[in-house]
């Protein structure tokens, strides 16, 4: 299975679908038969994912050869450490506001000598057991993927700094939140969140660590691809589920009041 941590150091483009309003493991399974697309996005923070959707979904992700991580809500030990257990290959920290905040959840997400994290072993993880402690904690604190979002005035002011915290392997653009701090709600292409991005780029590049973005749309997703930007998520379950809501009704425009495509 490719892993989002190989291919952002091989220098690759990662290409991600978000899952979280509809998330089931037959999504996943239709997403894995179309292809193509090397990640998940488990949405913990904005859909109230179970630990059981979490399994379900990484079982399923890897029976096509997809790696996965959860985007948490404001974290405190058990949520960063229990997704990691159930199944997930990492973590996007959403909403943090200090590099402070960023340091202890990489040492919540990571064993000894990195971290502070409990050891246990018996979940799937760990293979339930099967894999020898010592084995178990050098691969996960080397394997597991953790992304930092990028979304607070605090977190945009610290930029650098949180770029250079030692295991963040990856900086997150959420542009909807980026626009909110910034007084520009939901316009993207407004300079101060262009200039935001930019920052952030730039702390990445002289951190020498990759960056990401939530795409809106395909010239956004050039520009982004453009000035650096190696993980993207191009698609989402509730976008994908209007976009063909959208297509039927054209398709079939006859019976709903306009002329029919094609």
């Amino acid at each position: 299975m490719p892993r989002i941590k190989a291919m952002l150091a091989e220098g690759k483009v990662v290409r991600v679908f978000g899952c979280g309003q509809l998330l089931s493991p037959k999504l996943i399974e239709i997403i894995g038969e179309h292809g193509e697309f090397d990640a998940l996005w488990l949405d913990l923070e904005h859909a109230g994912l179970t630990m059981k959707d979490i399994e379900l979904a990484t079982m399923a992700a890897r029976s096509y050869g997809m790696d996965h991580f959860v985007r948490l809500p404001a974290t405190d030990y058990a949520a960063v450490m229990r997704p990691l257990e159930a199944g997930a290959g990492g973590l996007m920290l959403s909403m943090v506001r200090s590099v402070g905040e960023v340091e202890q959840a990489v040492r919540w997400a990571k064993f000894w000598p990195r971290g502070e994290r409990g050891l246990n072993g018996g979940n799937r993880d760990g293979r339930f057991g099967l894999v020898p402690l010592a084995e178990y904690t050098a691969r996960a604190n080397a394997e597991t993927f953790l992304g930092v979002q990028i979304e607070t005035a605090g977190a945009l002011e610290a930029v650098a700094e949180i770029a250079a915290v030692p295991d963040v392997d990856l900086l997150f653009v959420g542009p909807s939140d980026l626009s909110q701090v910034l007084g520009v709600t939901g316009d993207f292409e407004n300079p101060r969140c262009l200039q935001a991005i930019e920052s952030i780029a730039r702390a990445c590049e002289q951190a020498k660590k990759p960056w990401g973005v939530f795409s809106r749309g395909p010239d956004y997703a050039a520009r982004m691809r453009n000035w650096g930007c190696r993980l993207f998520v191009l698609a989402a379950d509730i976008h994908v589920v209007h976009a063909g809501i959208r297509d039927v009704k054209c398709r079939y425009g006859a019976f709903f009041g306009r002329a029919p495509s094609g």
